[in-house]
């Protein structure tokens, strides 16, 4: 897929908001309880992850100390060593739950050092069974006029969690929403960005893979 193409307008039109009133708020240790609880319980079905900002703080994760300190080649090293072995034992529960995991990344270019560094562990992902597509910021925009797309996962098809972030990137929680309709539409246009999507593998040869080491703190 060229450039050009990547750009083109696929965002569709955006589903209806989703209002926290309409759904329950959970903290970050109740969320991510609950995630593995619903993700453990889920047979035959797919899941969808879209993410939208361009940066995340993910505590506890030794790379992104590694980035955080401006040592590139260490930061690579341990999510190489630490993805290697999660990642083949959560391809193997996938295959025997019958479960796949689609991952949508919204990009902007040019490309923020967050980015550029997790789309290094994206394709790793990929390799291990869990399919990765890249849109552009450009191709969603006119959704976007109301205010960026949210962070959104969608379990089994029959659980959304809209996950919250603080403006420095700090995960604070989720929102979870169980109403069939709530959930069908959003997962349905997650699947139309991923449809239109590049896989990860070739936007990754072309923009990622020539790029010197990222400055940070970014300029």
């Amino acid at each position: 897929m060229t450039s050009e193409e990547l750009t083109r307008p696929s965002g569709g039109n955006r589903p209806s908001a989703l209002l926290p009133e309409q759904g329950e708020r959970l903290e970050r240790r109740v969320y991510r309880a609950d995630f593995r609880k619903r993700h453990a319980a889920i047979r035959g079905a797919t899941s969808w992850k879209l993410e939208r900002l361009q940066h995340f703080e993910e505590p506890d994760n030794p790379s992104r100390d590694a980035l955080r300190r401006g040592d590139w080649e260490e930061s690579l090293r341990l999510m190489r060593e630490r993805n290697t072995g999660s990642l083949a034992a959560s391809a193997v529960e996938d295959e025997r739950q019958g479960h796949i995991f689609h991952r949508v990344r919204v990009v902007e270019e040019p490309l923020t050092p967050y980015v550029q560094w997790e789309l290094h562990s994206l394709l790793q992902q990929d390799r291990y069974g869990v399919p990765v597509r890249v849109v552009s910021a450009e191709s969603v925009a006119t959704v976007e006029r109301s205010g960026l797309l949210p962070e959104l996962v969608v379990l089994g098809g029959r659980t959304l969690y809209n996950v919250l972030y603080s403006d420095a990137g700090h995960p604070l929680g989720a929102i979870r929403y169980t109403e069939p309709d709530v959930v069908a539409e959003w997962q349905h246009y997650i699947e139309s960005l991923y449809t239109a999507g590049e896989a990860i593998a070739s936007y990754f040869e072309r923009a990622v893979a020539p790029l010197p080491a990222p400055t940070y703190p970014p300029k």
